[in-house]
């Protein structure tokens, strides 16, 4: 039988992961090659042929997605596969026609044949669009694992930038890890928290291996999820959380909708701060299309260090990078908190540099707020130039990482925390209702 050749369509994550578990010991496929999207500085590289299995003897190269037309022509591909998420319907349809037209399939794989059954039960927690709260809402359901003496350990969705070889199983538990991995700010913003409650964390690229060596320390494992990505292990329960500053948007996106439709347990977040109407809106399609799901309504509440320090004064806003960008935000938690005190918000566009200043030009929405892109060494020393450089009195660090941290700020910082706190029903009760315990 001849082999169909396929490319993945990816972003350094899900695409690696749908490889791993249905193309790469799969005789009837040939994978030419990858495309890369989203992340800076991930495209001209290769997967390597020493995690790619026996079938491959060769790297496989990955290329930019915009050279896909001339791409599949060269490669004689049969089948597209999208895997990577946050893209909204129309986008997708587009990539589908483009396929299409060039004379290959369009593919996107489902949960049965890209989750992974454990051995441990497994509680994922993913979202319908970037930044809707999927951290705090984990740390949240952490906590009151933790807090009955489970044994917890998170997997988060991948994040492996740099080199494959050494990203393919990675365990997080000393803040010296995050130094010896080299991670992103990306990666610290997502690790440092589970850190701190000395929880565990695992990612990397090889999600079967990953899994196997967490239920050796794990009662329960919480999958914390990416983007608006689905979960790659089978769930015993699944927590999805929207969000109604951008109501509507869990019909929307992909694969958030797909997310919205299969939850369990829906969360509205940010109820404090979001617009009556969004609500709302969230609600009723809540009761049109999952109207079994068991909603908990829920505040992001905000912990400052030091809000009179802003008061009157002159602030810039620096923001969860993927937040801004593909999720397409225009504030975050920190413009919330500068806002409230009566700064004076700075504009830092004027003040960017390097890639920092190409983001905002992508990213028409940005305007008062700086996103803290940082994947790799020189992209967080333009972040850090770029800050320095803007003129005011204080910065309002509004990720989760702590910049402070990593690098040289030259004036005083406001550090932004925003934990989850159930209005209705508490997940306490979620968790015991579906058997976690």
């Amino acid at each position: 039988m001849k082999k169909r050749n396929v490319c993945i369509l990816g972003a350094a994550g899900r695409d690696y992961h749908n490889f791993l578990v249905k193309y790469a010991n799969n005789k009837a496929y040939d994978v030419k090659f990858f495309t890369a999207e989203q992340i800076p500085g991930i495209s001209e590289r290769k997967f390597p042929h020493e995690l790619a299995g026996k079938l491959y003897s060769r790297d496989i190269p990955i290329f930019h997605e915009a050279d896909l037309p001339k791409l599949i022509e060269k490669y004689k591909i049969d089948d597209v596969v999208l895997a990577y998420s946050d893209l909204n319907h129309l986008d997708v349809m587009h990539k589908a026609s483009i396929s299409i037209a060039n004379g290959a399939n369009f593919v996107l794989l489902g949960g049965k044949e890209t989750m992974i059954k454990s051995t441990k039960k497994v509680v994922s927690i993913c979202a319908v669009r970037t930044g809707s709260g999927k951290s705090q809402t984990s740390r949240r359901v952490a906590d009151i694992l933790k807090a009955r003496g489970i044994r917890v350990v998170a997997i988060r969705h991948p994040m492996p930038y740099g080199n494959l070889l050494k990203q393919e199983f990675q365990r997080f538990a000393e803040y010296s890890d995050l130094d010896k991995q080299n991670c992103t700010i990306e990666e610290r913003e997502e690790y440092e928290p589970w850190i701190e409650k000395e929880i565990p964390i695992y990612a990397g690229v090889n999600y079967e291996k990953i899994v196997r060596a967490a239920e050796k320390e794990a009662d329960v494992i919480i999958w914390d999820g990416g983007n608006n990505d689905l979960p790659f292990y089978k769930p015993d329960l699944h927590i999805v959380v929207v969000d109604p500053h951008r109501a509507g948007h869990e019909m929307l996106y992909h694969p958030g909708e797909s997310n919205f439709r299969m939850a369990d347990v829906i969360v509205i977040n940010k109820m404090d701060t979001a617009p009556k109407a969004g609500v709302k809106k969230v609600e009723e399609n809540i009761k049109k299309f999952n109207p079994e799901a068991l909603v908990v309504k829920a505040d992001s509440k905000l912990i400052v260090s030091n809000e009179k320090l802003l008061r009157g004064k002159r602030a810039l806003v620096v923001e969860d990078g993927p937040t801004l960008t593909h999720g397409e935000m225009s504030f975050g938690a920190g413009f919330v908190v500068a806002r409230r005190a009566g700064a004076k918000i700075v504009n830092p566009r004027l003040h960017a540099v390097g890639s920092i200043k190409k983001v905002f030009d992508n990213f028409k929405q940005l305007h008062d707020v700086l996103p803290a892109m940082g994947y790799g060494k020189k992209q967080i020393e333009e972040l850090e130039s770029t800050i320095n450089r803007t003129n005011c009195d204080v910065v309002v660090d509004g990720t989760p990482v702590g910049l402070a941290k990593i690098m040289k700020i030259n004036k005083p910082v406001v550090d932004v925390d925003y934990v989850l706190k159930e209005r209705n029903i508490k997940l306490d009760k979620v968790l015991k209702k579906f058997g976690i315990f």
